[in-house]
């Protein structure tokens, strides 16, 4: 019988370079799992049936590579995605690892590095291109600030538009067609990053000379971070229409940035994130940006890659049973029906108007009204715990 869990290619399950890349290195500890070449995790990727593979440009070909060098690796990179059935849906730039970032990079005070970030950034999207990747994913992992007295950060900000308006032209003369996905995060590496939610991002998004271009991509861990709701910066998001990519991982509230296996860490709200993803019909990559346990070697390194895609075909199928429960369907429906006739809000009128200031609001039965959300988050309950 086939797994109704396993992944297939429509689910656009995608894993960057880094993620199982990662050889369990931390502040603390060496590595512990050996270095696997791109080919290789391309080879992996295939082994446990991922879609997609992501990289930071310099996940693919090392920061001082010759041009000569730097040809063969993407062709030989290419040919192997190609015999392995893996797409390249989005490349992104390291702007944070070389000691020459250690102030930021597009924000930075010295010109000669903002020049050099951009110079960067370029050289990334056009390796992305010549992959097929069409999704630009920017994190500013160094713009910010241990002290403010280093720079203003509204001068900081005027930097960073100016870096993604010219990028933004970049792809235009190019004819590359990248969206744009910006990815915030409240702090670390830096004490604190300049723009630290989603919803700062949105905010500065319509500041741009191509606002159509750019989005953003929230992450699930950067968010948890902060102690905020995933799926509300992805809900805003997606309603103004601006959720071009989202990284899928997990993380305990408060504590460093742990990338986590996806739904490790927090089912109930990796449920709500995968059920809002999949009632308003996201059809993006879903990107698994985490990486396994330091315990780990490479076998693990599979079991985490097949964790992750499970886990949120698990949640899928637990959120189509959701929205077919009879009981949960009737207290939904319930909730959307009014206690007594209103007029509606709708787009101001003087007519509207008129209707809302002789509306005779009963206050004492509004404020009876029973919703039933106790039972209604049981019931969610009872479905995630498989007892429904």
């Amino acid at each position: 019988m086939d797994d109704p869990f396993a992944p297939r290619p429509e689910h656009k399950f995608s894993f960057g370079l880094w993620t199982v890349g990662n050889r369990g290195r931390d502040p603390f500890g060496d590595p512990v799992r050996p270095r696997l070449s791109p080919i290789e995790i391309v080879e992996l990727l295939e082994e446990v049936g991922a879609w997609g593979v992501n990289l930071h440009d310099n996940d693919l070909v090392p920061i001082d590579a010759t041009p000569a060098e730097r040809d063969r690796i993407v062709t030989e990179f290419a040919q192997a995605c190609g015999t392995h059935g893996l797409k390249v849906p989005m490349v992104t730039t390291n702007l944070f690892t070389d000691p020459a970032f250690k102030d930021g990079a597009f924000t930075a005070n010295d010109p000669a590095v903002r020049a050099f970030a951009v110079q960067k950034a370029m050289g990334a999207m056009d390796i992305g291109a010549e992959l097929g990747a069409t999704i630009l994913v920017m994190w500013g992992g160094r713009e910010g600030t241990e002290t403010d007295g280093c720079r203003r950060p509204d001068v900081a900000v005027a930097r960073l538009r100016e870096a993604v308006n010219f990028l933004c032209e970049y792809s235009l003369a190019r004819g590359y067609g990248y969206r744009f996905a910006l990815e915030a995060k409240p702090n670390e590496p830096r004490g604190d990053i300049y723009m630290p939610t989603t919803g700062a991002y949105l905010g500065f998004i319509p500041t741009l000379d191509h606002p159509e271009m750019v989005g953003v991509n929230p992450e699930v861990a950067h968010v948890h971070m902060t102690g905020l709701n995933m799926t509300h910066a992805v809900g805003q998001a997606w309603e103004v229409g601006k959720l071009f990519h989202i990284d899928l991982n997990d993380q305990v509230i408060g504590r460093f940035d742990q990338d986590l296996r996806f739904g490790s860490a927090n089912p109930k709200a990796a449920f709500w994130l995968v059920k809002f993803l999949e009632d308003v019909g996201y059809d993006g990559p879903r990107h698994f940006d985490a990486h396994a346990y330091r315990t780990e070697g490479i076998d693990g390194v599979k079991d985490f890659a097949r964790g992750c895609m499970r886990t949120y075909l698990i949640l899928k199928d637990k959120a189509a049973r959701w929205n077919l429960d009879p009981e949960i369907q009737d207290l939904v429906s319930a909730l959307d029906h009014p206690s007594h006739p209103a007029p509606p809000v709708g787009r101001y009128s003087d007519k509207g108007a008129a209707a809302l200031r002789s509306y005779d609001v009963d206050r004492t039965a509004l404020g009876s009204r029973e919703l039933h959300y106790e039972r209604l988050d049981q019931l969610t309950t009872d479905i995630l715990l498989g007892v429904r």
